[in-house]
């Protein structure tokens, strides 16, 4: 018998790192336009401090080594959006979506396993402006992780096809 396989996808460190510098040249921007004359503080410290908080997030997202989406033979568990499992049975399609160059994996599900179908009106609500915008209720962002989006969209859509025997194969393939 075959242990279960598992494709693990990470953060990529290059991201945080561009998050890091770009976050690091607004701030410097900032303390140098502090010193100048004519300028208005109040407006260069909230530049100072919404840019400061991308250096605390780089950081973090550079150091975390924890998966951030693992993929197997029972569905996809993503780290960020999702508290459980999301079982390969209840996927019915998946698409990508890009807002401002970042990849978002947008999965349907029947309206039974959304997150929000035991929830409130305003959650519900909520979801119903998200699929309004293009979106899904249950999102995956792609954009800290260094991956063809294409190639996995393919690959999730025939997982969600495939039989529960021949996902191990179709694990094995997608790793090779």
């Amino acid at each position: 018998m075959f242990a279960s396989m598992e494709i693990k996808l990470y953060k990529s460190p290059w991201r945080a790192v561009k998050l890091l510098l770009g976050s690091g040249a607004f701030v410097a921007l900032g303390v140098w336009l502090l010193q100048q004359e004519n300028t208005q503080p109040l407006i260069v410290w909230a530049c100072v401090l919404f840019f400061g908080l991308g250096i605390p997030l780089g950081i973090f997202q550079l150091l975390d080594r924890r998966p951030q989406i693992i993929i197997n033979e029972v569905g996809i568990f993503d780290r960020t959006t999702y508290k459980g499992i999301i079982n390969w049975e209840v996927i019915q399609d998946a698409y990508l979506v890009s807002v401002h160059r970042q990849k978002i994996l947008c999965l349907v599900v029947p309206e039974q396993f959304e997150p929000s179908y035991h929830k409130g009106v305003l959650s519900q609500s909520l979801a119903e402006l998200s699929k309004s915008l293009g979106f899904q209720e249950l999102n995956i962002p792609l954009g800290m992780i260094s991956i063809n989006e294409l190639r996995l969209i393919e690959f999730i859509l025939a997982m969600a096809k495939a039989e529960h025997p021949s996902r191990a194969t179709l694990l094995q393939e997608y790793q090779a």
